[in-house]
């Protein structure tokens, strides 16, 4: 009762070391600037080409923008804290962030199973795959990840506008998560536990387990091939989306699905790093390097 609203949130940052933060700041702007680069070429190249009009491409193009707008959320900013040591967030602004993280979080991962069902049909049953996969189809696909990612930032931060904070309001990441708001908030916070807890049972477990599903019968179906050259190819259309379903998925259920000490919560960091940071960079390398239809379409781009 003796306590007001707090109206900013202090964000910790990395280091204290002055020479430090700046080498981190550089190898943080690089991986931005990359990322941009990357995601914005890979848009470009898969609306420009022909060869790329194909359902694995268009849900690659999505998720490109995803990668893009999550990176420019939580970067920009973590980026005037590491230079200018500007650790403050108000109390707006961190709303919004977790409104659009988690809009783009749960999007991500609809994405990626959708990107899984389409492996599974092109790899499992080809013959369907056009009728399955039709270009109306995909558009309600990716709408609906949309939408169900919009679902799930509203309510999250429907659930956070009740929430009360006073005393320390200093959040042990470079970004609002929401898990860290909730444990620092001195109001009941059952209503805000049952949607996060609700969502994640509701939206993140069911993608998971459309990736696995997918990805047993696309195993199974592999090694049913007899031609090691077959086996090669239909491993070939898989493994790029493989190496980011394993990438993304593997640093979220580290940072939030692993119990820990409080003295390991360091940790937490550096893997939020990663699938806000890191890995929204590699998507588009992973696919271009270990693709040859990408790698085709790049050199008939050029030569335009």
């Amino acid at each position: 009762s003796n306590c007001t609203q707090t109206t900013e949130f202090s964000l910790a940052g990395f280091t204290e070391d002055p020479a430090t933060q700046v080498t981190l700041f550089l190898l943080f702007l690089l991986t931005y600037l990359v990322t941009i680069l990357g995601n914005l070429g890979m848009i470009t190249l898969i609306r420009a080409s022909p060869l790329l009009h194909s359902p694995m491409y268009y849900f690659l193009g999505n998720l490109a923008f995803v990668n893009l707008c999550t990176s420019t959320i939580v970067t920009p900013r973590m980026l005037v804290g590491v230079l200018l040591g500007k650790k403050g967030m108000a109390y707006a602004w961190c709303m919004a962030q977790v409104f659009t993280v988690d809009l783009f979080l749960v999007t991500e991962c609809f994405l990626l199973a959708t990107m899984a069902y389409d492996r599974y049909m092109a790899v499992c049953h080809p013959l369907l795959y056009p009728l399955v996969m039709s270009p109306e189809h995909c558009s309600r696909l990716v709408m609906g990840s949309y939408l169900l990612g919009l679902a799930n930032g509203v309510g999250q931060t429907m659930g956070m506008s009740s929430l009360f904070f006073c005393g320390s309001s200093a959040i042990d990441l470079f970004f609002c998560d929401i898990s860290l708001l909730i444990a620092r908030s001195t109001s009941d916070t059952t209503l805000s536990l049952v949607i996060l807890r609700t969502a994640s049972s509701v939206l993140g477990v069911p993608t998971i387990l459309v990736v696995l599903v997918s990805y047993m019968a696309i195993i199974s179906t592999i090694l049913s091939i007899s031609s090691a050259e077959g086996k090669r190819k239909a491993f070939a259309t898989c493994a790029s989306h493989l190496a980011t379903v394993s990438t993304f998925y593997g640093t979220l259920i580290f940072m939030y699905l692993i119990p820990r000490s409080d003295s390991s919560r360091g940790a937490d960091k550096w893997a939020a790093v990663l699938y806000t940071m890191v890995t929204p960079m590699l998507n588009p390398l992973i696919y271009s390097l270990r693709n040859q239809e990408v790698k085709e379409a790049w050199k008939r781009l050029r030569k335009i």
